[in-house]
């Protein structure tokens, strides 16, 4: 009885958690204003009757229990749908229209259903509670059959624009439209937007890159409709300077493209704090040279960082491949990873880790969002972050209640680590546990993220260890059948890593990793075939591994990746085999080997070159052992 009354105010707890992490959500992007503001007021309007039951001294029966529970992850899909509309791209959440009010019928629909659900005879509230809490279910009933429209106008003024090329000409009355819309009309909406993209860019999918490039273009024409209107925003046009008769012939650079102090195009574009881009050798020669002014707008200096442009970088190389340019190299790496921050530049890190102490819940997500982004541009950052005193206050966010700030404290870290000293620090601020935490009860993003800072973390042999022991081997596995697909693959690596140590490969089959893996070897699209045969050519020298492969009948599936899979793949399959045949437990393996053997050698010595040597071995070393056991078992019969 005492449990059960824990667990229902464990889950009125996490139900008036998520209501006022919804109510810290107070910026909604412009095209879906009123479907998000709708949607954060029904669900804020719940919050009276979670207060009741909090208060309440009569115990909650085991169906209400269920039904508020089902409540609290309908609540957890609007709370990340509204934050997924209060951050990212103005620009691609327009676009994105058919995807988003999908999302927004989804989300309305699984409210009414969950609301339904509940027996409100049967909870302790007060009438009036109870009657706001059915019109707000009424509500939702309302909105899910008639689901408020976007702004269509905006929308075909975007696509309008969306896809065509950097030149071409576009009517200023509807580029003023889409500023306005957007709320694209001052220096930091446009640096915002500029980020958002950039944010998109770290994306793997081909298509979504070609689309985030078309958004580029979309901004820049906005950015520079906005520059004629706007003095404080207009870049004045360079003069065409051109240092030879060859340069003379090329394709006339675009002035946004040329850095406004060499009037050279641009390699490595970097925004400064009044967001102007300067080519960063011209612009840290600016800064080192004693100026404290934006050499364009002479206007005062907030903060003498750089923040990459990569968005503008994209669209130079793209101007480049139109105009048969050579393409642009990736910018030069500057130097080790040791800090040469400036004095002025150590007091905005200084300044954002008094932010990450505040007990202000907004200041501590703020400044842990913006140290995210400055850890992920460069080597510099990240040491001069470490060498502030960042580290210890992020691993204290790990445990913080909201979880975009988590979110944010967790990803920090993990680009932190890129650099190898901050490892150690890493480690020494006992941060393993508080990554585990986020694992096992962040959100989806925040889970992943976790995941690749383990595995980060993991690249150093004593942290194999650390990690191994402190429990992450079972939240990984869990996160490897539940993430996506690049949280499965950050799931994978990090398991792979502590894997190599072998006291950890006992606790991985422990949490159940061999069925998960052999699962992946199965997927219709076969996306993570090389990871997770990798991971089992390790754990097959375990003998818990062995029996738990044998027991899975997974040899047929290793044979047919012997014959037809990658390199890489064949090399690792066989290496599986190699170590099945080799136990005495796996007498069924071996005879089901011997099966396949004729197809195996032919295909094995059929192979040739320096890459079929270690395949061929390996082939020879299966089909030896099946001979010799075949030889043996027909003796004793």
């Amino acid at each position: 009885m005492e449990e059960e009354v824990k667990g229902a105010a464990a889950v009125v707890e996490s139900l008036l958690r998520a209501v006022e992490e919804i109510a810290a959500i107070s910026y909604h992007r412009n095209a879906y204003k009123k479907q998000f503001c709708n949607l954060s007021r029904r669900v804020r309007l719940l919050a009276p009757m979670f207060e009741e039951l909090r208060e309440s001294k009569k115990p909650i029966s085991e169906k209400a229990v269920t039904a508020l529970a089902s409540l609290g992850r309908a609540i957890g899909l609007a709370k990340e749908l509204l934050r997924f509309g209060s951050r990212g791209s103005k620009i691609s959440l327009v676009l994105d229209r058919d995807r988003m009010m999908r999302r927004f019928q989804e989300v309305t629909a699984q409210l009414e259903q969950t609301l339904g659900e509940i027996s409100f005879g049967e909870l302790d509230i007060s009438d009036e509670v109870r009657e706001q809490v059915e019109l707000v279910r009424t509500q939702f009933k309302r909105a899910k059959e008639r689901l408020d429209t976007s702004d269509a106008e905006l929308f075909n003024d975007l696509s309008s624009v969306y896809g065509m090329s950097i030149h071409a000409m576009v009517d200023p009355v509807l580029l003023r439209r889409l500023a306005e819309k957007l709320q694209l009309t001052t220096i930091a909406d446009l640096k915002q937007e500029s980020l958002a993209l950039n944010e998109l860019l770290g994306n793997d999918d081909r298509d979504l890159g070609e689309a985030i490039k078309k958004m580029s273009v979309v901004l820049k024409k906005i950015e520079d409709y906005m520059q004629t209107q706007n003095p404080d925003i207009c870049i004045p046009a360079s003069a065409k300077v051109f240092t030879s008769d060859e340069m003379a012939k090329a394709p006339v650079v675009p002035d946004d493209f040329r850095c406004p102090i060499s009037l050279e195009l641009m390699r490595d574009p970097v925004i400064v704090s009044t967001g102007q881009t300067y080519e960063r050798v011209f612009i840290e020669k600016w800064l080192k040279a004693g100026h404290v002014t934006c050499p364009k707008t002479q206007q005062k200096l907030s903060s003498t960082s750089l923040t990459p442009n990569h968005v503008i970088r994209g669209l130079i190389i793209q101007w480049c491949e139109e105009n048969g340019m050579e393409l642009l190299k990736d910018p030069a790496h500057h130097g080790p990873d040791n800090s040469f921050c400036s004095a002025k530049e150590h007091v905005r890190v200084v300044d954002l880790i008094l932010k990450l102490s505040s007990e202000i819940s907004d200041d501590q997500r703020t400044a842990a969002a913006e140290i995210r982004l400055l850890a992920k541009c460069n080597g510099d950052n990240r040491v001069c972050i470490a060498e502030a005193g960042a580290i210890p206050l992020l691993v204290d966010l790990l445990s913080a209640v909201d979880s975009q700030t988590q979110e944010h404290a967790v990803t920090a870290l993990y680009n932190l680590s890129i650099n190898e000293h901050n490892k150690d620090k890493i480690i020494a601020a006992r941060a393993v546990a508080g990554i585990l935490h986020v694992l096992k009860r962040g959100s989806m993003e925040a889970r992943e993220n976790a995941a690749a800072t383990l595995f980060s973390l993991s690249v150093v042999d004593v942290n194999k260890v650390i990690i191994g022991e402190a429990g992450a081997i079972e939240p990984l596995v869990l996160l490897l059948n539940e993430g996506s697909q690049q949280g499965k693959r950050d799931a994978a690596a990090a398991l792979f890593n502590l894997c190599i140590y072998p006291g950890n490969r006992g606790k991985a089959l422990k949490a159940g990793v061999i069925p998960t893996l052999l699962g992946l070897l199965m997927h219709p699209q076969g996306y993570m075939v090389d990871e997770a045969l990798a991971i089992l050519a390790i754990l097959s020298s375990h003998p818990q591994g062995k029996v738990a492969i044998g027991a899975a009948e997974a040899l047929p599936l290793l044979v047919e990746l012997i014959r037809s899979g990658s390199p890489s793949n064949k090399e690792n399959a066989a290496t599986i085999l190699v170590h099945l045949c080799n136990s005495e437990e796996q007498h069924l393996a071996a005879a089901q080997v011997q099966v396949e053997s004729c197809k195996l050698g032919s295909m094995m010595h059929e192979r040739g070159g320096e890459d079929g040597h270690e395949l061929q071995r390996l082939s020879s070393m299966i089909l030896g052992d099946v001979s010799g056991r075949y030889l043996n078992n027909t003796a004793d019969a």
